[in-house]
């Protein structure tokens, strides 16, 4: 097996895990989007950067759900970083709403 094939393989289960937990606990999903949004209205005062919103809603939620994502984007696995990509898009698409 080719080294791309076998870190495909690798995301692959990590996303199934990752699926496989958010059926387990829906509550992770209106947490996550419940921090998230709260972190970005904060940061329209605050001024952080990209980087330090991502870093504290990763630790915010690692600390208020069964979902573990290191604080340290170094850190982060691609299902960690996929994660919070969408979070940032789901509430931005949402801002655009209203």
């Amino acid at each position: 097996m080719a080294s791309s094939e076998i870190q495909k393989a690798r995301v692959i289960n990590e996303l199934r895990g990752f699926i496989k937990k958010l059926l387990q606990d829906p509550q992770i999903l209106e947490l996550s989007l419940t921090i998230t949004r709260r972190i970005y209205k904060e940061n329209e005062q605050t001024g952080q950067s990209e980087q330090q919103v991502m870093a504290r809603i990763a630790n915010e939620i690692s600390e208020t759900t069964s979902v573990h994502i290191p604080e340290d984007p170094s850190e982060h696995s691609e299902a960690d970083t996929l994660f919070l990509e969408v979070l940032k898009e789901v509430v931005g698409e949402e801002q655009a709403l209203y």
